[in-house]
C-alpha cells in the first residue's frame, strides 16, 4: 500500500472540497492511503511537496488547487510558476499528479473539479499513481 500526499492550495473551499473528494476516491479505490496538507496558494504547492519528499514518508504526491483568471497578470504568474515548480520536481523523479486547475471563470472550475463531471482531482491522483508505478518499474 502506497502513501500518497495530497497538497492542496486552499483558496476556494467549495472547489477544493470537490477536488479532494475525487482524489481521495481514486487513491482509496486503488487500495492506497491518502494524507492531506494545506498551503495558502498554488505557488506554495511545489515547495510543500519538496519538503515532504525530504522526509521519505510518501510514495507519490497530488497537487490540488484552483487558479481563476482575474483582472491582472497575477493569474499567469501563479499558473505558470506553480506548473514549472511541479515539473521541476517530476524531472527530479518525484511521482506527482498535477490537479491545479487554471480556468477563466468559476463555472469552468466547477465542471473540472466536480467528481461527477470531469473529476480532475481523481485524474491527478490516477496520474500520480501511474507515475509511481512507472518509477517502480524503472527503479
Amino acid at each position: 500500500m502506497a502513501r500518497i500526499l495530497i497538497v492542496e492550495a486552499r483558496f476556494y473551499d467549495h472547489l477544493n472540497d470537490m477536488l479532494i473528494a475525487g482524489a481521495r476516491a481514486a487513491i482509496e479505490g486503488a487500495g492506497h492511503q491518502a494524507e492531506i496538507v494545506t498551503v495558502p496558494g498554488a505557488l506554495e504547492v511545489p515547495g510543500a511537496i519538496a519538503m515532504a519528499a525530504e522526509t521519505g514518508r510518501y510514495d507519490a504526491y497530488v497537487a490540488l488547487g484552483v487558479v481563476i483568471r482575474g483582472e491582472t497578470y497575477h493569474f499567469e504568474i501563479v499558473s505558470n510558476e506553480s506548473a514549472r515548480g511541479l515539473m521541476a520536481l517530476t524531472m527530479d523523479g518525484l511521482p506527482i499528479g498535477n490537479g491545479i486547475l487554471t480556468t477563466e471563470d468559476e463555472a469552468q472550475a466547477i465542471r473540472r473539479a466536480d467528481p461527477g463531471q470531469l473529476d480532475k482531482g481523481g485524474g491527478a491522483a490516477l496520474a500520480a499513481l501511474a507515475m509511481l508505478k512507472l518509477r517502480e518499474r524503472f527503479g
